[in-house]
């Protein structure tokens, strides 16, 4: 009789333990997704901050506010992004390098990680994602001959 009870309590605990973890896996993804929001909040509000101590610094100076744009600060840059993105447009790092205004080495360098694209190439590379195969080469052949 014994072992019955030691097998009935062990197959309860299991079947508490299996039931915790599933219950508590919904919570740990909603308090992943909650420290992302954290973040991305604090970045903005940092990014805030910064806006508004140079603005009260050039209205101190009474210069005029510039405000800064929007656009800017959501363009990102990432290695596997970047590759995934030239693999989608079926291009060679030398025809990316045209379209973006760069030669092929410093595409190399992007994927290498040992240099980043400056804001120009930011802002050709974020109307680049926009485009499809077919328009990322209709833009390459009509920039191809100038080159």
């Amino acid at each position: 009789m014994a072992k019955v009870a030691s097998v009935l309590k062990e197959e309860i605990t299991r079947l508490a333990r299996k039931e915790i973890k599933t219950e508590t896996e919904s919570l740990k993804k909603a308090s992943a997704q909650y420290r992302s929001e954290i973040a991305a909040l604090k970045r903005r509000l940092t990014d805030l901050e910064k806006q508004l101590s140079h603005a009260l610094k050039a209205a101190a100076q009474g210069a005029a506010v510039k405000p800064v744009p929007e656009s800017e600060s959501k363009i990102r840059f990432t290695v596997k992004g970047f590759k995934s993105l030239r693999q989608k447009l079926g291009l060679t790092a030398g025809e990316i390098g045209i379209l973006l205004d760069v030669p092929a080495s410093t595409i190399y360098n992007w994927e290498g990680e040992s240099s980043k694209p400056k804001a120009p190439q930011m802002e050709r590379l974020a109307k680049l994602r926009t485009m499809g195969k077919r328009e990322a080469m209709k833009m390459l052949e009509s920039l191809a001959p100038q080159n």
